[in-house]
């Protein structure tokens, strides 16, 4: 007899994965569950967002926060989903490593699989220099650890779209900038991730 998978996604990151600013209110995360096929699994989705926050406050509290929406017996999964403001508050990239890394490493010892998706990209020139070093120091924690990054930072930094988008919104996504994030991470792993087959 075919038993169904019971799936318990917690997520956990700022306002962009909260959908701030998208008009149709779905945010990358809630287009990417739309695309999920759900016949063979019983799916639950928490998002757990909270604005301006970088990698320290997101390590002091993903555990607590997490550990409550999980459930016993059931394959629980964590969705990191990260942005620039450890830029804003200058902490330093070997500490937004080791934030990172700690959050990772403690999902690891509950068994629990991680993909974080990385900071994309905004219109500063200088800041987005800077950018693209944390984005690759993320990359670099997340898959020395056997676990799935996304990152949105290259292929958006230079896209006509998402740029237009930003500059059409003070610098945030809107509707089409959330679509392409959404695209990027259901393209970029989140069905292996999640062992669900793409849909045709």
């Amino acid at each position: 007899m075919f038993e169904q998978r019971t799936v318990r996604i917690s997520a956990v990151g700022d306002e962009l994965l909260a959908g701030v600013g998208d008009p149709r209110a779905l945010g990358w995360f809630g287009r990417v569950l739309a695309r999920t096929p759900t016949d063979d699994v019983d799916l639950a989705a928490y998002t757990l967002a909270a604005p301006q926050e970088g990698t320290e406050a997101l390590a002091g509290r993903w555990q607590d926060e997490v550990g409550r929406r999980f459930e016993d017996g059931a394959e629980n999964r964590l969705v990191i989903g990260l942005a620039a403001h450890d830029l804003d508050v200058e902490v330093s990239s070997a500490r937004s490593r080791l934030n990172l890394a700690n959050i990772i490493d403690g999902a690891s010892q509950q068994g629990i699989p991680v993909i974080v998706v990385g900071p994309p990209p905004g219109l500063d020139p200088v800041r987005n220099r800077r950018l693209a070093d944390l984005s690759a120091a993320f990359a670099d924690v997340t898959t020395r650890r056997r676990h799935t990054y996304v990152d949105t930072f290259t292929p958006l930094q230079h896209h006509e779209q998402w740029r237009a988008d930003l500059a059409a919104n003070d610098g945030r996504p809107g509707q089409a900038g959330y679509g392409l994030l959404a695209w990027l991470v259901l393209h970029r792993g989140w069905y292996e991730w999640m062992r669900l087959p793409a849909p045709a």
